[in-house]
This record gives C-alpha cells, structure tokens and sequence, in this order.
C-alpha cells in the first residue's frame, strides 16, 4: 500500500490545543504531504492555521465531528475523490464507527488511534459494545502503553489487530540545552532547589499530594521551591491549600503556560515530579505521562506515580522513581532523595535523556506510524 494516499478523519487537530491534537498533528508533519488528506472538525482560526500545511484539509462545518451520516457522506467522497487506499482515525471511538461507510468507498486498511480513555469505555457494558463494533471495523487499532493495552485486549483482541503507537518526543526542543533560567528569574527562584511540576490541575495529577508532602520536603531543604505549571479545574482548591499550609513563599502556581515555553519550565527544574493517581474505581487513569518522558529529554530525573501506563514512562531507579501516589511521605521522600545528591539526580536525567532519544523520539514513532499504515 505504499504511496497510496491516507484519508485521516480526526476531531482533534490544530489550531485546537491537546494531546490528542498534538499527537496527530506530530504523526502527520512526518508523512509525505502528497500522501495526506484530512477530514477534521472546524475550530477558530483553523483557516489560517491550514493555509501553512503542505497537504489539504477539509473541515466540516461542526465543531464536533461525529460518526453520522452526514460525515461518512463527507469522508466517503474525500476518499473516493482522492484516491485513498487507507484511512487514519486520530481517535478511534467513536469515530471508527465510519470504517464501514470508507471500505465502501474504497477504503481497504483502516487504523483507529487509542489514547488512555477508551479503558473507561471497555469497563462499562454499553460502551464495551460500542468499542466492540469499532474495532470490528479496523484492521489495526493502537494503544499507547503495555498498561492500555491489557485493558483493551480482553474486550477487543478477538475483533481486531492491535499495535502499539505511543505520542513522541521531540528530541530538539525538549533538550537538557534548553534554557530555564528566565523562568527561574520571573518566579524569584534564583539558584534554590527547584521542583517543577507540568500537568492539568485535576484530581488524578497529584498537586494536591505535593502539596500535603512540600512540608516534608522544607524540612530537609528549606529554601527549596515548588512550581505547580498548568492550569484546570482545581487551581482555587490548591491556591487555598497553599495558604492554610503556610507555603506561599514557596509554591507557585503558574497557570497555563503556553506550549513553546514548556522546554523552559522541565530546564528550570531540578526534580520533575507528578504523582498521578488512578481514580474512580479505574475510569479515571493515567494513559501513559508525557510529561515524565519530556522532563527526561531535557535531563531532568523524575517522580512518578503508579496511574496506569505512568510506570513505563520511567525507569524505576535509574531515571527516577515509581512511587505511592497517595502517600505524602513518600513523594517527599523521592523528592527529597533527589535533592540530597546532585550528582545521583544528574545521572539519571542522562540516562532519561538517553533513552528518550532511543525509544521515543517522533522519528521512532513515525517509523512505527508508516509501518502500520503501510502494512
């Protein structure tokens, strides 16, 4: 199937931020353009956004793209009128309910992406019957960590062919060159010992255990910082727990921060840290930890938690440490072990460094993109 042209069909693209987006448009910016047609749902800016890709773009007028008859009308004639032999779902559920409406169309290998939120669904009958018509439909479908994968076997491995295709890293901007010593400056940091942690503030992150656990880590190293980068439901909650806590001089919280900046705030870092949790009885879980493996690309050791896929985003002691999530004694205790050995700590952001170039970088996953899609 090699040179045929793949018709992707995706709700979540730029100029729209998130992982998902991010993902997709990642994986596309390492194809042929002249292989490419997208079918995307439409968002502010996207005209301009489109106008500076090398391959074209169909939006549907919609701010929500939806398996209905409308868009498989749509998709079907985008296939047809392209000549696409293959077709790409930036997100399988529920998207991947078109597969069959495409392979009319011509439309004979078809591969639907997995993200970490489609373990809730295959917990849950309903939406079990649904991924299960889905993946009937695909030939591949992709999930991102060994942890997702278990999850989805058991319910769809008999309906499907499934792969493994986690997002990247890119290698060349989340470097240990970059520069966080503006952040440091902006935030009063100067040259203490610096905490950082990257993420939406939601429940299942951790925040709020980082905040229990920063009077441990004072304790040890009194003139050391915490800064929670992100913003999200519960910045009010944690900005309270700050104050009752007494911290305020020594926890910032940010806010969003823009995307280009965040090689920035992992290099201001001494210890990245994010003690994810899972939550509502396993319907609420960590995918995989992006942020784990982007710290590492700039050199910088880790403190995870054990949510989900998280665990294979660091290698337990030797480019940082899995520990209880719900412990506050134990996030401080990892952290402040880190603190205590400079040398230990910058060992180990090498070796994150080292192998996030080997296993994860956007060219080792776009090798894996092509081999799917050209199989």
């Amino acid at each position: 199937m090699t040179g045929r042209r793949t018709l992707v069909v995706t709700n979540d693209f730029p100029p729209r931020q998130g992982g998902i987006q991010t993902f997709v448009a990642a994986l596309l910016a390492r194809r042929r353009p002249d292989s490419l047609v997208v079918l995307a749902s439409d968002s502010a800016g996207s005209a301009e956004h489109d106008a500076g890709l090398p391959y074209p773009v169909v939006r549907h007028p919609t701010g929500m793209l939806l398996p209905t008859p409308a868009v498989a009308r749509a998709a079907a004639a985008l296939a047809r009128r392209h000549g696409c032999g293959t077709a790409f779902y930036g997100a399988a559920a529920p998207l991947g309910l078109l597969a069959p409406a495409l392979r009319e169309a011509g439309v004979s290998h078809q591969v639907g992406a997995t993200h970490g939120h489609e373990t809730g669904w295959v917990a849950l009958p309903g939406a079990r019957a649904v991924m299960r018509r889905i993946a009937s439909g695909l030939d591949v479908m992709t999930y991102i960590s060994e942890y997702t994968r278990a999850r989805l076997a058991p319910a769809l491995g008999d309906r499907t062919r499934l792969a493994h295709l986690s997002p990247g890293v890119d290698v060349a901007a989340f470097t240990p060159e970059a520069d966080g010593s503006g952040v440091r400056r902006s935030h009063g940091i100067g040259d203490a010992p610096l905490v950082v942690c990257v993420s939406r503030l939601v429940a299942r992150k951790g925040q709020d255990v980082l905040v229990a656990a920063w009077p441990r880590v004072l304790a040890r190293h009194p003139g050391a910082r915490l800064l929670l980068v992100g913003g999200g439901p519960l910045e009010a909650d944690l900005g309270r727990a700050v104050a009752r806590a007494g911290l305020v001089r020594s926890v910032v919280l940010t806010g969003p921060v823009p995307p280009d900046e965040l090689p920035a705030h992992y290099a201001a870092a001494d210890v990245f840290a994010m003690p994810c949790r899972t939550r509502r009885g396993g319907l609420d879980v960590e995918g995989l930890g992006m942020v784990f493996l982007e710290a590492a690309a700039c050199g910088r050791p880790v403190v995870a938690g054990t949510s989900g896929g998280a665990p294979e985003a660091v290698l337990d002691g030797r480019t940082g440490h899995v520990v209880d999530p719900r412990s506050p004694a134990a996030v401080a205790d990892a952290i402040s072990g880190l603190l205590d050995d400079p040398a230990r700590s910058r060992a180990m952001g090498a070796a994150g460094r080292a192998w996030v170039e080997r296993q994860w970088s956007w060219t080792t996953i776009a090798g894996r993109f092509a081999d799917l899609l050209e199989a």
